[in-house]
């Protein structure tokens, strides 16, 4: 089902490789048969709780042994877009989680304590399950006073076994409800984590299949970025919604064993 010309594959997880934690098909073959064509990948992920290394160890506790640098998400794509406005050691307020965190402090900011809020240069925002009145306090006092304001990704809600809760983008629509300003992203359905995956891979965009379960973040995502798409009804959107969407879809299948073949 993959054309010919494809040589690479950017991967959501949630919805394509898993649901709610458990495998969609049996993961060690479906890779198997990805690299046996000769197919590089990589992970693309909204979720930026986690970080690289964490997902690395979830995969391999499903059978896929895959690099720290095979794993894209929304907090590196925002660790990304800082580094190339920011020189290093610009402080940075987060209300985010480690994955967040760990990601700018790589490239060299000095994230904040809620304490120096509002010593912040930039404020960041991502999906944060300890978050709190001060948090939201303080971030809101930064962007009111016109402080660089971004965020992970748009997401209004986040999977769970027990059914959707507040994702990021319900956190972040407090900000913008009290601040009338609304935070570059850097998640899908914009295209930075796209364009960093590319780098990653190598490829052309022609060639590098974008495969998601989402229309309106994963598929959007590749299509801003001129990337070929394939939805996999795996996950959250169907074959209706599918076949009014528009731009065209290039592959629709059941999931990531059906497309692999």
């Amino acid at each position: 089902m993959i054309p010919s010309n494809i040589k690479a594959l950017i991967l959501d997880m949630d919805g394509v490789i898993w649901r709610d934690g458990a495998p969609i098909g049996d993961l060690p073959e479906i890779f198997k048969k990805i690299e046996a064509r000769g197919l590089r990948y990589v992970f693309a992920t909204n979720n930026g709780t986690k970080t690289p290394e964490q997902y690395v160890a979830t995969l391999e506790k499903l059978g896929v042994r895959v690099s720290s640098e095979q794993i894209v998400t929304s907090a590196l794509g925002t660790a990304h877009i800082l580094s190339r406005k920011f020189p290093h050691g610009t402080k940075i307020f987060i209300v985010g989680e480690n994955g967040t965190r760990s990601a700018l402090e790589e490239k060299g900011f000095d994230v904040l304590s809620v304490e120096r809020a509002q010593e912040a240069e930039i404020v960041v925002m991502g999906i944060d399950r300890e978050v709190n009145f001060v948090k939201m306090r303080e971030a809101a006092l930064l962007v009111r006073r016109g402080i660089p304001f971004y965020a992970t990704n748009p997401d209004k809600t986040f999977p769970t076994p027990r059914g959707e809760i507040p994702g990021a983008g319900a956190w972040i629509s407090v900000i913008m409800t009290a601040t009338g300003i609304e935070p570059i992203y850097a998640g899908k359905p914009f295209p930075f984590m796209m364009e960093l995956s590319l780098e990653r891979l190598g490829t052309k965009k022609e060639e590098t299949l974008v495969v998601g379960d989402r229309l309106e973040t994963d598929i959007a995502a590749g299509q801003a970025a001129g990337c070929p798409c394939a939805l996999a009804l795996s996950g959250v959107s169907t074959i209706e919604q599918a076949h009014t969407w528009s731009p065209k879809i290039d592959i629709i299948a059941d999931d990531l064993a059906s497309l692999i073949g």
